[in-house]
């Protein structure tokens, strides 16, 4: 008699859809952790897709009053948004070998891949607007542009002034920027850099607290994810960027479907039966807005011919 197998019985339940909670879990905490989005972005709990945001716009003021005089009445500026969460899926065909894997190898061989594919086309959306399912003008690029603050980076120029302009562009709104995004390739560019002092203006992590620059924290950008013919440095009050994660990711798996988006060798949509794999199918729904445009500047690349 066959001996009972527990991964199998997971296994067959994954086809369905239904993957032990822990995998989808683990694959949320990699697509936050690896996003730099959502490392510098507030996070917003969601229950349902949309979700009606208030925030403070403009606190209440003070009066002088003399002994005895009534004093004025002073409201703050409350303003509200809305923020949708839409639909990312990813659709991973694998070879029937990994079926040869146990359910916890299979899922942590492949997540993160999928994880990956989440977060790289997230930041792409929140940071460009490229291929954005959000509302026209959330996009940090988009506020910046939108709120004249953008800067062309000089190649010609020491890198400290135009950061030190850029984040200046952000203040003049009386807004404090509490982080930067980039890429790691500038990383040797900001090591050589030094103040007006003499001092460097890059200070490497220490395992606890990540890399800074002018006393900003950096969130590096997956270099697939960063259009640098768009932006060298982003930077901003990143309170003002809201971002939700709607529900846990959701699993299919077939092993008949035909992928019209990838084709075999011949040009042919693949088939799965014909080819004996499986396709894996993820989903997840994630809500991104930009509440005030002021509150982001962008170090935009020199297009000097």
């Amino acid at each position: 008699m066959p001996t009972f197998n527990p991964d199998n019985v997971l296994l067959m339940n994954a086809r369905t859809g239904s993957i032990p909670t822990q995998f989808a879990s683990e694959m949320i905490g990699e697509v936050v952790q690896n996003s730099a989005v959502m490392q510098l972005a507030q996070l917003e709990d969601m229950s349902l897709p949309k979700k009606e945001i208030t925030y403070l716009a403009e606190g209440p003021g003070a009066y002088w009053v003399a002994e005895g005089e009534r004093i004025q009445t002073s409201k703050a500026t409350w303003l509200t948004a809305e923020m949708e969460a839409k639909k990312l899926g990813v659709i991973i065909p694998v070879s029937k070998e990994f079926l040869n894997y146990s359910v916890s190898d299979f899922f942590n061989m492949i997540r993160p891949k999928i994880a990956e594919a989440f977060y790289k086309k997230f930041d792409q959306a929140a940071l460009f607007g490229t291929q954005s399912p959000y509302a026209a003008g959330h996009s940090i690029l988009a506020a910046a542009t939108a709120a004249g603050n953008t800067v062309a980076h000089d190649d010609a120029e020491a890198l400290y002034g135009q950061l030190n302009g850029l984040i200046g562009l952000v203040e003049d709104n009386e807004i404090d920027p509490d982080g930067i995004a980039t890429v790691r390739s500038l990383k040797q560019v900001f090591r050589g850099e030094l103040d007006s002092t003499g001092r460097p203006i890059y200070v490497k992590g220490d395992g606890t607290a990540p890399d800074d620059i002018l006393g900003l924290p950096i969130a590096y950008v997956n270099g697939s994810s960063f259009d640098k013919t768009k932006a060298v440095a982003m930077t901003g009050d990143w309170d003002y960027a809201r971002f939700g994660i709607l529900q846990d990711i959701q699993y299919s798996i077939s092993e008949e479907a035909t992928l019209t988006t990838v084709v075999d060798e011949g040009g042919e949509p693949l088939n799965l039966w014909e080819r004996d794999m499986f396709a894996l199918r993820a989903t997840m729904h994630v809500a991104f807005m930009v509440l005030k445009d002021e509150a982001f500047a962008v170090l935009t690349p020199d297009v000097t011919p």
